[in-house]
């Protein structure tokens, strides 16, 4: 599935890409000097497809860690959770330890039941203790 996404998606963007940059191979004046529009002291002339591709790339960064920023409450949560859930299997582990040491050969986690009550050992039709 993924190599027909790759296919299907990814190979016309990439011939896009190809078509776009030769049909705008001619150079643009980039202006970083917003005071003087005649003369700017900071200029580049670059292609116009390099620009454009440039200006893309830097978009998708900026929107990837904008998302990432406003994910921060979802992460600190999930740490958060992942905490309580390891300290609740300590303690968890820790009492079952706790109860293992406590009982001893002679004690039964089912009680013996009373003489024909359901079925014989503690335990009803289902199984279930009692």
């Amino acid at each position: 599935m993924r190599r027909f996404l790759t296919v299907v998606i990814v190979v016309p963007l990439l011939v896009l890409f190809v078509v776009f940059a030769v049909a705008n191979r001619h150079f643009v004046t980039v202006s970083f000097d917003p005071f003087n529009a005649v003369d700017p002291a900071l200029s580049v002339s670059i292609p116009l497809f390099a620009l454009i591709i440039a200006v893309a790339i830097l978009g998708v960064i900026a929107g990837g860690c904008a998302t990432w920023i406003g994910q921060r409450r979802w992460r600190r949560a999930a740490r958060r959770h992942l905490a309580d859930a390891e300290a609740a299997r300590a303690q968890g582990a820790q009492l079952s330890a706790a109860v293992r040491a406590n009982q001893g050969p002679s004690q039964s986690l089912v009680p013996a039941a009373p003489a024909r009550l359901f079925a014989p050992y503690g335990r009803d039709k289902q199984g279930a203790a009692l």
